[in-house]
């Protein structure tokens, strides 16, 4: 109630005082704002006329109240000239901004009203331009005048925050008075006139957390060590309240979310004192074998916490990683275990913060440690051999079960089992060994060539003997020693070549020598001579004493026409215990050489071929008579392949030639190859064609004196005659073409010699002139040309 009667005291006091500034502005503006250009006369209160000068006034601005809700239009002042008399001859005209919209002026007595309801917030002011003017002609009186109306301001806005809500972040455990955030209203009221838009700033919500300024709107920290991990978000609501917050004014609020954010203030702390894990000792290196975690109540990088081994009987046997995704520390195998040996073992792991923040450092120490401890679990191991791996040596060429070498092997489980042994035939493909399965020892099969191979290369398994599953494996290398036993050779395949002209010592080639067997075996070679024909006449051998030896020619004056090649045996010898050595024969060939000895030729009938003819010419008359051998074979094959002419001339009748063509000739001229029989099929030899495309209704009797004779060999008359025959034939549509003649084909020269047709048809044909073609068709001359004799004797 006490409220409600303080808004109703404000609100008549508002009303009052714009009633009455209204009125003494109204007042003012009278008397102040009327244009004196001329002089103006006024009566006193006892009827005398008292003469007032001239006086240049400044009315150039006019006052209006805003949001003026009052039932008449609002007088905002006065216009009147010096020439104005009252008789109303002057017309006060008003323009600008609003002119007889929002102002409208009395065109008589020059008074101007607001007809409307003002907003300073949206307009300020109002520039106008007054001017009187003769009533009856409208001519300016005085020159035009302008003048501002100007919107009073009242405090009509409430205060307005730029946002309606806002978020802000400060660290936790901060100090009292750390500036959080700043907002900011703003009050649309004119800040130049009264306290409108005079703020003050308040909190209405958050405290004892949190303060604000009241003239800056900064919030502050008002209580010290604030911790996230108690209370991490507030909610807080500030006001901002105009007329310098004093009672009436209006006001406005906002919501500010304000999070502390995180600091490392916490040290990570395990949950128990003791983790216990186990572990199979079969497990391999690098199996996980448990998880610890520390808690720690900061977020981010602030609990990120590292886990190590400190100390503990298990530092060799396990490592510990950390798992950032979980914070967790992951214990893993480091080495292969053996229950046998030990069953448990003790780990300290210690936790610590990655991030240490020194403003912090005396909540310290941030780490914590734990104990962990290890069972061993036992497990059905396979064997385990002595030794990772195994060498051994073997003679080559050994006898069949000579012993390699022994692998051993043991279960490493309390049961201590039997152990069988086997060589994996995989890698023994060709069986060179065998091993006893009891015992494990290795044996050849049968002898080993080093030469072939030099190394052995097997696995051996081994299992229990109870427990087939459980095996082992283990690479076996078997290194096979080398023996004297390969003589060396020639290293190439030598062909010396020796000059005629040769010098007495003068060294021709340089041999080596190769072996198969190792080095301590090989070289060094000695090279010599056999003792038989040491003292030999044409060549001398030397040992270079590098493994290899030169050939030298001991005389001078060879010939290839007395002796062309010469064999020299040569015996190498190896450097081998024993020693072995091989003969080896050396082809030596006489050759021509020019005096630079350089080779001419090696072959020795160049001396027999110059009294004669040379090799070239000789080969150029061998060639000459195979190719004209080869020209009379050739002549006398085809000649005696060749056929009988294809165009064979009988009794002087072309058209015997007409059968090796197989098209209709080459036209009228064509008078050598072309028979104009041809075209005169034997059934129109009596003067009847028969049509193949169309049944007639009646046979066409041609005209006698249109048949040409039927050997005519005139190509032109007997065109002309078939055409108007084909014009004058009733029984055939107008065909104007040459295809009316019915043969069978291209290239018949006898139409169509099937004998279907003529079976099953009733026409009377002549075929006496098959006669007259010859011997080659006498057959058909007798099948068809005789047939009255044949009707007349059946």
């Amino acid at each position: 109630p006490k409220m409600k009667e303080d808004h109703c005291l404000h609100a008549a006091l508002l009303c009052l005082g714009v009633l009455c500034y209204s009125h003494g502005l109204s007042t003012e503006k009278l008397n102040h704002s009327r244009p004196s250009l001329h002089g103006h006369h006024e009566k006193g209160k006892e009827g005398q006329v008292l003469h007032r000068s001239k006086r240049g006034w400044v009315w150039n601005q006019f006052f209006v109240i805003e949001e003026y809700t009052g039932p008449d239009p609002v007088l905002v002042g006065r216009l009147h000239s010096d020439i104005d008399s009252g008789d109303g001859n002057i017309k006060y005209i008003l323009s600008g901004e609003g002119a007889g919209i929002i102002f409208v002026i009395d065109d008589k007595s020059g008074n101007i009203h607001a007809t409307k309801t003002l907003d300073r917030e949206e307009r300020a002011q109002y520039t106008l331009t007054a001017q009187a003017v003769d009533r009856n002609t409208n001519r300016p009186l005085e020159p035009p005048s302008e003048f501002i109306v100007k919107v009073q301001d009242i405090n009509d806005n409430p205060p307005e925050f730029l946002h309606e809500n806002y978020h802000a972040n400060v660290p936790e455990r901060s100090n009292v008075g750390t500036s959080v955030i700043q907002v900011t209203a703003s009050d649309a009221d004119d800040p130049t006139y009264g306290n409108s838009a005079k703020l003050v700033y308040s909190i209405l919500e958050g405290q004892p957390y949190f303060s604000v300024e009241a003239q800056t709107g900064i919030i502050r920290t008002a209580l010290p060590n604030m911790d996230r991990e108690a209370k991490e978000e507030y909610h807080v609501v500030i006001q901002a309240k105009d007329m310098g917050g004093h009672m009436g004014g209006l006001s406005g609020t906002t919501k500010v979310t304000i999070t502390l954010t995180d600091v490392n203030d916490n040290p990570p702390k395990f949950p128990q004192s003791v983790y216990q894990m186990s572990v199979s000792e079969a497990a391999v290196p690098g199996e996980e074998v448990g998880r610890v975690k520390a808690k720690d109540p900061d977020i981010g990088e602030n609990g990120l916490v590292a886990y190590s081994i400190i100390d503990g009987d298990g530092m060799d046997m396990f490592e510990i990683t950390t798992d950032y995704e979980t914070q967790e520390g992951v214990v893993k195998l480091k080495k292969t275990l053996d229950y046998e040996t030990k069953k448990s073992y003790s780990l300290k792991v210690e936790a610590a913060n990655v991030h240490i923040d020194p403003k912090f450092i005396s909540n310290g120490p941030f780490k914590d440690t734990v104990t962990v401890k290890i069972a061993v679990e036992d497990a059905d191991e396979p064997p385990v051999f002595l030794k990772p791996s195994y060498i051994f040596e073997v003679q080559e060429n050994a006898a069949s079960g000579t012993v390699v070498g022994k692998v051993h092997a043991k279960d490493p489980d309390a049961a201590n089992s039997a152990i069988r042994y086997s060589i994996d035939r995989h890698t023994d493909l060709e069986r060179y060994f065998v091993i006893n399965a009891e015992d494990g020892n290795i044996k050849t099969i049968k002898a080993l060539d080093r030469e072939e191979m030099a190394w052995h290369n097997i696995s051996v398994f081994a299992v229990e003997v109870h427990k087939q599953h459980q095996e082992a494996k283990v690479p076996v290398a078997i290194k096979v020693v080398d023996v004297n036993d390969n003589a060396p050779k020639f290293a190439a395949a030598y062909e010396a070549f020796v000059c005629e002209n040769a010098r007495s010592n003068q060294q021709f080639i340089t041999i080596s020598a190769d072996d198969k067997d190792d080095s301590a075996n090989g070289p060094r070679f000695i090279f010599s001579l056999p003792p038989e024909i040491i003292h030999n006449p044409n060549f001398t051998l030397r040992d270079n004493r590098d493994n290899t030896a030169s050939v030298l020619v001991r005389r001078e004056g060879f010939s290839r026409q007395k002796q062309d090649l010469y064999l020299l045996p040569i015996v190498i010898s190896d450097g081998g215990v024993p020693p072995l050595s091989s003969t080896n024969t050396l082809t030596i060939r006489v050759c021509g050489c020019d005096s630079g000895g350089s080779l001419l030729s090696c072959n020795a009938e160049a001396y027999v071929l110059n009294a004669g003819l040379s090799t070239g010419a000789l080969i150029a008359i061998l060639a000459c008579i195979v190719i004209l051998l080869v020209i009379v074979v050739l002549f006398v094959t085809l000649k005696r392949q060749k056929k009988e002419p294809l165009i064979v001339f009988e009794e002087e009748d072309v058209r015997e030639n007409i059968i090796t063509y197989d098209d209709e000739g080459g036209g009228e001229e064509d008078t050598e190859a072309f028979d104009i029989a041809t075209l005169q099929n034997p059934d129109g030899i009596n003067g009847f064609i028969p049509r193949k495309d169309i049944k007639p209704e009646y046979q066409y009797l041609p005209r006698p004196g249109l048949r040409p004779a039927p050997n005519s060999v005139d190509v032109d008359d007997f065109i002309n005659t078939r055409i108007q025959e084909a014009d004058n034939d009733p029984t055939a549509p107008p065909y104007d073409s040459i295809q009316i003649y019915g043969y069978e084909g291209r290239g018949s020269v006898a139409g169509s010699l099937s004998s279907l047709e003529s079976a099953t048809t009733d026409s009377d044909l002549d075929y006496d002139y098959l006669q007259n073609w010859g011997p080659r068709f006498k057959k058909l001359a007798d099948l068809y040309g005789s047939k009255d004799t044949f009707d007349d004797d059946s």
